[in-house]
């Protein structure tokens, strides 16, 4: 069984790699630096990065980066994969040190998602000092934080994500664009760590490769403070604060330079996986969180 500890990084696309810095910076409350080979880290704890931004003609999400333990944890994740009849791709050392790290496996889902499997980030500890002023966001062992992703071949998808990959499910919702609307699966999933899930797949395609991604900070202030700098740069809502049912999240979401939401968020749960139990939640949010107003502000940007 594969065994990924944890959502480590992420790699985007821009066309203007400034637009990520400024976002970045003045937005979220986080450092950037020049990557080897070109593009941009944005950094949010005492690694390097934990987001890698490229410049390319379209904005999207290019991939997900899952952290294994140890150099014999990635052999074991390489044979499972060629046992299984998997393609994939060792990452050449260009590569291997954009990413910094060991070793890269790159394989993809049967949606097409893109996932970077690696052992052995390379960190020069260096202390992480906001340009905002921002405390620290929860990272550690539970990663960056979480991603959703466009799974429009589901059922195929899943089994993937939990047989080849070794996920497991956290909660489920199925989405209705109307009461007699014909559902659509989300699934959320864990990994080795006991955030409430470091990785979510949604039955329907998404242009900008990515629901959304999200990151959290240690105090309701901050998620304030940061709401509060999104409006003074201008950057476009795509959910108002809310509180989600599921892993209790206290967050909003706006749009990032790449097309893909962010969500800034609080309190997310951290589960004892012995003693928690699946269930299908069936509202969204406890209070709050009204997506309606990022559909609002894309119609009037058209």
């Amino acid at each position: 069984m594969i065994d990924i500890r944890e959502l480590g990084y992420f790699v985007a696309q821009a066309e203007n790699l400034d637009d990520w810095q400024q976002y970045a910076e003045q937005v979220l409350g986080m450092m950037t630096s020049a990557a080897p080979g070109g593009g941009l880290y944005v950094k949010m704890d005492e690694r390097p990065f934990r987001m890698l931004v490229v410049e390319g003609p379209d904005s999207r999400y290019l991939a997900s980066g899952w952290g294994l333990a140890s150099e014999d944890a990635f052999a074991t994740a390489t044979a499972e994969l060629d046992q299984r009849g998997v393609a994939w791709e060792a990452g050449d050392a260009a590569l291997c040190n954009q990413r910094g790290v060991q070793a890269l496996a790159v394989l993809k889902d049967p949606s097409g998602n893109r996932h970077e499997l690696y052992w052995g980030h390379r960190s020069d500890c260096q202390p992480f000092v906001s340009p905002q002023g921002v405390p620290r966001f929860v990272t550690g062992n539970m990663g960056l934080g979480h991603t959703v992703l466009p799974a429009p071949n589901f059922d195929e998808t899943r089994a993937f994500l939990q047989d080849v990959l070794g996920f497991s499910l956290s909660d489920s919702f199925n989405h209705r664009s109307a009461p007699d609307a014909e559902p659509l699966r989300i699934h959320f999933m864990h990994c080795n760590n006991p955030r409430h899930h470091s990785l979510a797949i949604a039955e329907f395609p998404v242009p900008s490769g990515c629901v959304h991604v999200m990151v959290e900070v240690d105090s309701m202030t901050e998620v304030g403070r940061a709401h509060d700098r999104h409006q003074d740069q201008g950057v476009q809502l795509s959910a108002t604060l809310g509180q989600h049912l599921n892993d209790q999240m206290t967050s909003f979401y706006m749009k990032t330079p790449s097309g893909f939401d962010l969500e800034y968020g609080y309190g997310g749960l951290q589960l004892d996986w012995e003693a928690h139990s699946a269930f299908e939640f069936t509202r969204v949010s406890l209070w709050g969180h009204d997506f309606s107003v990022g559909q609002q502000q894309g119609a009037n940007n058209e």
